[in-house]
């Protein structure tokens, strides 16, 4: 049953952060209440196999709904094959000033510029601790605003080693673009410097809690062709197991003339879609099926999720596309790929 059509001009009243509240709520009483069953369809088995690990279908959870851990089970419920939650971030911090999130139903897009506002590591790894869910689940890690650039791998090196034990595997966020200097961590021999310090820690992990912990890599899609080839090698050199592609864009080409383009955050939705696609498929050209790419942005149907995969991703994670259509878009991509 569909309620979402229903709920969401009301939702859509709100302001973005409170309904983006309001509805983790309601979805978490759904959960609670075990409505699930009655509201969600069912889902058709399409189980996926990489990284060691077993994905129940390929759809996921982008992180950034969830960044606190705090509706692991609920979101669950919608029948996604992973969840991402995060980005977490060592210690605790507040993000930006508000406002901080814009919604553009026009464009069925979103700017943010949150800021990783989160609870901090230790706050998530007590609620990831205490879910029932047994997928898998990742955790998405990133560095405090505070943390100067130069020293943002121990940061990072902090966040792996704390998220280690529970996660499935770990995305080291280097691309949001709304802390201060951070995808400068892309570029070069800083990338080279920080995938290398962490690859290392990985590999001293597994032999201190006897499994093996994915890391996945997330990247901007503003980058151009040679950036992307050069991370590609770096991620092949290195082992590094996976890469999301992508985070939001700064680019507002697809917006131009709206009201709300001129807000600095990340722009995520249906105007990334392209850009997004056209990164996976460079990605694809590069890595040749040697390293597996998570496709997200702008994902709102099957047939978006579907041109995702065809362009060289193996998973797809929607975020943006949820808000707009609810929780049946993910009955609607499951049920809706092909193979």
């Amino acid at each position: 049953m569909n309620l979402y059509p229903l709920l969401r001009p009301l939702l859509f009243s709100l302001d973005p952060e409170t309904a983006h509240d309001t509805t983790l709520k309601l979805l978490d009483i759904v959960h609670r209440t075990r409505m699930s069953s009655w509201l969600y369809p069912k889902l058709e088995d399409k189980q996926v196999k990489l990284m060691g690990l077993t994905f129940k279908n390929p759809l996921g959870l982008a992180a950034g709904l969830d960044k606190n851990g705090d509706y692991i089970d609920a979101l669950a419920a919608l029948g996604f094959g992973f969840i991402e939650i995060g980005t977490v971030t060592p210690r605790p911090q507040p993000g930006n000033p508000k406002p901080r999130l814009f919604r553009l139903p026009e464009h069925q897009a979103i700017i943010n510029r949150m800021g990783f506002n989160n609870l901090g590591m230790d706050h998530l790894l007590e609620q990831a601790k205490h879910r029932a869910y047994n997928g898998v689940l990742g955790i998405n890690i990133g560095k405090n605003a505070d943390t100067p650039i130069a020293d943002a791998a121990a940061d990072y090196l902090t966040g792996l080693r704390k998220a280690y034990p529970l996660a499935g595997y770990i995305t080291i966020n280097i691309s949001s673009p709304n802390t201060q200097n951070l995808r400068q961590l892309q570029q070069g021999d800083e990338l080279k410097r920080l995938i290398s310090s962490l690859k290392e820690e990985q590999l001293k992990l597994q032999a201190e809690h006897g499994r093996y912990v994915p890391l996945v890599l997330k990247i901007a899609p503003d980058l151009s062709d040679d950036d992307l080839v050069h991370i590609a090698r770096l991620l092949l050199e290195y082992a590094i197991d996976g890469v999301i592609a992508t985070n939001t864009t700064l680019a507002r080409d697809q917006i131009a003339g709206h009201p709300l383009a001129d807000q600095t955050g990340g722009l995520s939705g249906a105007p990334v879609k392209g850009k997004s696609t056209d990164v996976v498929r460079c990605l694809a050209a590069e890595l040749t099926g040697r390293i597996p790419i998570i496709a997200a942005g702008g994902v709102f149907n099957a047939v978006d999720a579907q041109e995702k995969l065809a362009a060289g991703a193996s998973l797809v994670q929607v975020y943006s596309g949820l808000i707009y259509r609810g929780p049946i878009l993910v009955s609607d991509i499951v049920n809706g790929l092909k193979g």
